[in-house]
């Protein structure tokens, strides 16, 4: 059963922007203890989200712990497992590399049992600057708009200009008025956020 939930950023989890030149060589990061299962996963959707460049997967193969283990996806949009080599994950979701893992090593193993969550959004963020509770990067894990990212942040500051609050989405600069929609007007500005969406508080 799926169960969907907003993940609130809790302390620690804001952070600058990273350096594509600071990510790190290696791409397998094992858990301490496969056989036990792995860390805790993002709450997304299997059937839903597709995985992109520096996210984090947790592949738990059964009884073969040296096979389980979290990997992040490269720029190129793969992974490699042991036995089985380079696999393109990028664009797929969790069941549709579920499938492809068990298949890859069903050409190896007996029967693999095979269970596939993410560990961490890397892939989709947006960024909270200015007069707001916490700012800086936070995952894109399940679909948020405008309002529930600022409340989720800690809300606005005391100095904040509710009235002129922006988006902005590539070219575009999105208005956005705070007091409008917590009066229940002009709704249609409280958008869902896009990856790579920089909300402006003044």
């Amino acid at each position: 059963m799926v169960v969907w939930s907003l993940m609130l950023p809790v302390a620690g989890m804001a952070q600058k922007a990273p350096n594509p030149a600071d990510a790190p060589a290696i791409q397998e990061v094992k858990s301490p203890n496969a056989n036990a299962g792995l860390d805790s996963a993002a709450p997304v959707d299997p059937k839903g989200y597709k995985l992109g460049p520096e996210d984090v997967i947790g592949i738990f193969v059964w009884r073969e712990e040296q096979l389980s283990g979290q990997f992040v996806v490269r720029p190129d949009g793969k992974i490699t497992l042991r036995l089985v080599g380079d696999l393109k994950v990028e664009g797929l979701t969790l069941d549709q590399v579920k499938e492809e893992v068990t298949k890859a090593y069903g050409e190896k193993l007996n029967r693999p049992e095979v269970s596939v969550s993410l560990m961490r959004v890397g892939s989709k963020k947006y960024f909270l600057v200015g007069e707001v509770g916490k700012t800086g990067m936070f995952p894109l894990v399940v679909p948020i708009t405008v309002l529930e990212a600022l409340n989720a942040a800690g809300g606005l500051r005391e100095y904040a200009n509710k009235k002129k609050i922006v988006i902005l989405r590539g070219s575009q600069r999105i208005k956005f008025n705070y007091d409008e929609v917590m009066k229940g007007k002009k709704l249609e500005q409280n958008i869902f956020l896009e990856n790579g969406d920089q909300v402006y508080v003044q």
